[in-house]
């Protein structure tokens, strides 16, 4: 029996806590076979981000050719594009995807360093989210793209709502920052669901996102439905904050072997 597959788009962190690092072992601990285009590069540990360096469009296409072309994914996600010409190119290519694709809208690093100009930006708001299954933003994310403040509950019900419509099937908008509980909130085909775990005080946070995305996905390629998945990767998340090695100096990795129930 074949082993799903599940892509991810992204860029490349060194010190291992996030991007396709990060994406790729939370895809083998999940149990599924991880691909993977790479998209920028950057010069990174757990207390900074020195440089970022984006791939020519041509060599992302070629990447992304390459991995269709002999291993299809059964799920994709896109983490840092950098800037609008790749995110064109994965709009495009997207067109032609029998899979979901989840789109997490890194703009930002952990460090505060711009992935993404701002012309990337307003690509991937017009171009790509239309073409997107799932789009998961972080408070500041969401706000950006419903053009409104996303601070609590209720403002992220309303965000929520206007990032779908520009196009997406389901919007998930992480709640990491909220006060008191982490709460995540799913709109999907016009319901809500809200996703709590306790709050862990800690400073191992780096790659938060892309591991929560990066499990959602495999979910996904494994064929679960979109509430079970997201239910699984906040799960997971929880569990391998809760459990970070407390590796480096500033914001540490979290734990990717971290095991929850298949």
């Amino acid at each position: 029996m074949k082993i799903p597959v599940a892509l991810t788009i992204a860029g490349s962190d060194p010190s291992g806590g996030a991007g396709i690092q990060a994406d790729l072992k939370t895809f083998h601990q999940r149990g599924v076979y991880g691909t993977a285009v790479l998209t920028l590069l950057t010069v990174q540990n757990t207390k900074s981000v020195g440089a970022v360096e984006v791939l020519s469009p041509s060599l992302v296409g070629a990447q992304l050719g390459a991995v269709l072309e002999d291993i299809p994914p059964a799920a994709a996600k896109t983490g840092a594009l950098g800037d609008s010409a790749i995110v064109e190119l994965v709009a495009e290519r997207a067109r032609a995807f029998d899979f979901p694709l989840v789109v997490d809208p890194v703009m930002i690093s952990k460090h505060g360093t711009a992935l993404m100009t701002a012309e990337a930006r307003r690509a991937l708001a017009l171009l790509l989210l239309p073409r997107a299954f799932l789009v998961t933003p972080n408070l500041s994310e969401a706000g950006e793209l419903a053009g409104m403040p996303v601070d609590d509950l209720a403002s992220m019900k309303e965000g929520a709502s206007r990032i779908a419509s520009l196009g997406v099937e389901a919007v998930l908008i992480k709640g990491g920052h909220l006060e008191g509980d982490a709460v995540d909130l799913l709109f999907y085909r016009g319901e809500v669901t809200l996703y709590r775990e306790r709050r862990i005080p800690t400073r191992n946070t780096h790659g938060t996102g892309c591991t929560f995305s990066a499990c959602i996905t495999a979910e996904l390629a494994k064929g679960r439905p979109l509430v079970e998945a997201v239910g699984t990767a906040k799960k997971y998340i929880t569990l391998a904050i809760e459990t970070a090695p407390g590796l480096g100096g500033g914001a540490g990795p979290v734990n990717h072997h971290a095991r929850i129930e298949p």
